[in-house]
């Protein structure tokens, strides 16, 4: 990522906030409703991050801030302008949402735009994301797979994004026959799951269009079926995932801390992190103690 050149901090005016990456971002009833709900009980917590695009200044990372306050009547928002190009913009949107995830249809949606839009090949949109070159190419047909209604029946709150990927598994013929049931029913994930495994279960394309709209007429939605059974883990495979979510995290907040510096935060809300950072402080000191202690072991 390239370094953050030109970094300004300014009040800028909603009206000229372009919001042309918003097409890679889900921002669903509810999650507005709360961002409104914080905007008037507490007022602006974080900064915006935006970049230069010509004359206008496009949002990178806060959507959901911009809209909830238009629709208060304020007229600026403190924000976080940086000197980068439309690429670097789609990349650091990626990594602001590190702590709680782009959905896969979104992840799916930045692959497609840095392909399609910016034409960069999918091994170097690999590089970029640090991602194996498999995970690039699923994205990427997951989203030219599933039917546009459907990815906006989505952005729309109206389909829940896990289980619109189920549907993307079926033929495009049969996927608004699925959804619908899925929608119709108030399915959950695992059930829109096991609709779909049934429907591709069905032996051709006119009889699994029957069976899709025999389901539409049912009153009731499938039973989410048997729960699988988990294996319990060893002691060893227990270390092994723990020391690869530690690092995932340490990863996970390097980037936020180098991408959201607490100086862009509120007074409040940087008082509250630098006590948290604080108090993590020994606890990590004594995680590298022991690492280093294990390691001398291993040499020894």
């Amino acid at each position: 990522m390239q370094q953050d050149i030109g970094t300004e901090m300014r009040d800028v005016e909603l009206d000229s906030l372009g919001e042309r990456l918003s097409a890679l971002r889900l921002c669903g009833p509810d999650a507005a409703k709360a961002m409104r709900r914080s905007l008037e009980q507490y007022g602006q917590l974080t900064t915006i991050t935006m970049f230069r695009d010509g004359a206008t200044l496009e949002i990178v990372d806060g959507f959901k801030r911009v809209r909830a306050a238009r629709e208060l009547g304020l007229r600026a928002l403190s924000g976080r302008v940086f000197e980068i190009d439309t690429v670097e913009a789609k990349l650091r949107l990626r990594a602001l949402q590190l702590s709680s995830g782009l959905t896969e249809l979104e992840e799916g949606w930045l692959v497609r735009s840095l392909h399609r839009d910016d034409g960069l090949t999918l091994p170097a949109i690999a590089h970029r994301l640090q991602r194996h070159k498999s995970w690039v190419w699923r994205r990427l047909m997951l989203v030219e797979a599933l039917l546009p209604a459907l990815q906006t029946d989505v952005r729309l709150g109206l389909l829940a994004p896990r289980a619109a990927v189920a549907v993307s598994r079926l033929p495009r013929g049969n996927q608004q026959a699925a959804a619908a049931v899925v929608m119709q029913h108030g399915m959950t994930v695992p059930q829109a799951e096991l609709l779909v495994a049934a429907a591709i279960a069905q032996p051709d394309e006119s009889t699994r269009a029957a069976w899709l709209v025999q389901r539409q007429n049912e009153t009731a939605p499938l039973p989410p079926g048997p729960r699988p059974h988990r294996r319990t883990r060893s002691e060893v495979e227990w270390l092994s995932a723990d020391i690869s979510k530690v690092h995932e995290l340490a990863v996970r907040l390097t980037t936020r801390l180098y991408d959201r510096p607490l100086s862009s935060l509120t007074h409040g809300s940087a008082d509250l992190l630098r006590g948290a950072l604080h108090r993590l402080a020994p606890v990590l000191r004594a995680l590298v103690d022991l690492v280093e202690a294990a390691k001398c072991k291993d040499t020894a």
